[in-house]
């Protein structure tokens, strides 16, 4: 086995299965557990169906993520009525319902299966660079269907390290991260720092970096963002030099029509990285934009993006 096939190394976060996730405190999760691998072989138009239907019910519950759905929405969308935006809140909870429900498609079913219900654009700006020898950091947002690029493009034989924050549910956290090593890979823990990360894509790995959270002003620069400002991580810059790497933005979405999950790959950032962290965060986003404009819906807006306001306070 190469270092690049090995996803166990001493810097690399690994959680195994553990005899307590047994306990009856989980079996409420192994339940939803069981009820997704269910799903995982139900037609795709019966499982949209049914996320319809829970999305419609979802989004009348006042939860802290929907307030921060509807604040976000408010601040990148001002020259859109209420009535557009509420539209688009929709369209984001039923495409978290749709990929939510087929969670275990990554992984209980075949590679053969997963291809087909998936699809490459513009894969040429990342395989052209691959045969220059060239090292890779993806930019990839927070869509709902985020996990599918690393697992497709692991099927391939392209790997990936990803960084993660571990989930408070011991059981989940074990199990997206089976999913995603499905086909090899390497996951790093946010809280051990940039360094193991660096080191995997200069191993020749994939970087999967998630450039979208509000992470505070001390780690960020405040650069325009659709209707806003943002406050953008700020060492993206910095980790593509120190990595020697290009960065090729990559965003995956989700078609009802179709029930195919789709992989945009786009052209590399250009002048990149420029010196300057403010206008390498602003040329991050608007990467970024210019595919929420075109689909608003597909776009994790629960997340806690704008938290941070320029004068020092916080808009949640």
């Amino acid at each position: 086995m190469t270092e690049k096939h090995n996803n166990s190394t001493a810097q690399t976060y690994n959680p195994q299965f553990r005899k307590d996730f047994l306990h009856p405190k989980h079996w409420g999760t192994w339940f939803a557990i069981g009820l997704t691998i269910l799903l995982a072989f139900v037609p795709y138009r019966l499982r949209d169906r049914l996320a319809v239907a829970i999305a419609k019910q979802a989004i009348k519950i006042n939860s802290s993520a929907k307030k921060r759905a509807v604040i976000n929405l408010q601040e990148c969308f001002p020259e859109l009525d209420q009535q557009a935006r509420d539209e688009i809140l929709l369209e984001t909870y039923i495409n978290a319902g749709c990929t939510l429900l087929s969670f275990a498609v990554l992984l209980v079913r075949s590679k053969e299966y997963v291809e087909k219900r998936s699809t490459f654009t513009g894969e040429e700006h990342l395989f052209s660079l691959l045969e220059q020898g060239h090292n890779i950091i993806l930019l990839v947002p927070h869509t709902w269907a985020i996990d599918y690029p690393g697992v497709l493009l692991a099927s391939r034989g392209q790997h990936v390290a990803a960084m993660m924050k571990k989930q408070r549910n011991d059981v989940i956290d074990w199990l997206i991260n089976v999913q995603r090593l499905k086909y090899g890979g390497r996951t790093h823990e946010r809280d051990a720092g940039i360094k193991p990360f660096i080191k995997s894509i200069r191993d020749g790995y994939l970087g999967y970096y998630l450039p979208d959270e509000d992470h505070g002003p001390e780690h960020s620069v405040f650069t325009d963002f659709l209707g806003t400002q943002k406050a953008t991580l700020a060492g993206l810059g910095k980790l593509s030099r120190l990595s020697k790497a290009k960065i090729v933005p990559v965003i995956p979405y989700y078609d009802r029509n179709t029930g195919i999950y789709t992989i945009e790959v786009q052209q590399e950032l250009q002048d990149f990285p420029s010196g300057d962290e403010t206008l390498d965060a602003r040329n991050m986003n608007i990467r970024i934009e210019e595919f929420i404009r075109r689909h608003p819906g597909q776009y994790m807006w629960i997340l806690n993006l704008l938290r941070s306001k320029p004068d020092g306070s916080q808009r949640y």
